[in-house]
């Protein structure tokens, strides 16, 4: 993963921007001053996230958040199936695999931080800590990739945190499943399509007022895609429920393990 050997991902935060919450104090308030939930995650070489923990306040710390989830604890206590130590490229050097983050989580054998500011004087600590650092950007890009995708990132979330925590998570489940096909989509293909029928309208170009062509399209919407109507609360349910096997909640929110 971009020239740093034994890595298994790169972990980070993120602050979802909500309403504030009823009667919920300071708790979601956090040091951007705005109210959030953050998600936490893990992401592979292909901007993918392995996990992912959403729904804790945002008034909390990446490293207390990640000291408390469920991943947290089972890297910590060596319940991860990690695989072997193994030898570092060109090197009899025999290192563990890590995941890497930033100076908010702790160091440990299987977490990877960067050296300290104060010690980058060091040529061969200022070389490690660029390597780290262009390894941990993939989370960073991952998380640019998901707000340009889904673009109510972008805005204040309007929905209590429960229903914003399960609205996050399967955003990320969407994500993970437009990242797999992504290279299996073939636009010849789509362009070279034998027929247009029961697809999508195209409206004449015309000028003023286009109410009602727009009313027209957006009734017969479902018809347009040969399916039945659907609300976006049953389609979030059936998501969920395809996925049921993944969701697992604990103390501090839901923790989902994508295998997408």
């Amino acid at each position: 993963m971009w020239n740093f050997p034994n890595c298994l991902g790169t972990l980070d935060g993120k602050h979802v921007v909500i309403e504030s919450p009823a009667k919920s104090g300071s708790l979601y308030f956090n040091y951007k001053k705005t109210f959030s939930i953050v998600l936490l995650a893990l992401v592979d070489a292909n901007y993918r996230f392995i996990s992912v923990d959403v729904g804790s306040y945002g008034k909390n710390s990446y490293s207390g958040i990640f000291g408390t989830s469920k991943l947290g604890k089972a890297l910590c206590e060596g319940k991860l199936n990690l695989p072997d130590d193994a030898k570092l490229p060109g090197s009899d050097i025999v290192a563990p695999y890590v995941i890497v983050g930033d100076e908010a989580f702790p160091l440990t054998k299987n977490l990877m931080r960067p050296f300290p500011g104060t010690q980058t004087h060091d040529i061969e600590k200022r070389i490690f800590n660029y390597r780290l650092s262009r390894a941990r950007r993939l989370v960073e890009c991952a998380f640019g990739i998901l707000t340009q995708t889904f673009r109510f990132y972008t805005r204040r979330l309007k929905s209590d945190p429960n229903n914003a925590t399960s609205i996050i998570l399967t955003i990320c489940i969407l994500y993970n499943i437009i990242r797999k096909n992504k290279a299996n989509f073939n636009l010849d293909e789509t362009l070279n399509e034998s027929s247009n029928e029961n697809r999508l309208v195209n409206f004449k170009k015309h000028g003023g007022n286009a109410q009602t062509e727009a009313f027209i399209f957006i009734f017969t919407l479902p018809c347009t895609f040969n399916c039945d109507p659907i609300s976006f609360q049953a389609l979030h349910l059936q998501i969920l429920s395809l996925y049921r096997g993944h969701f697992k909640s604990y103390n501090s929110g839901l923790f989902l393990t994508i295998n997408c």
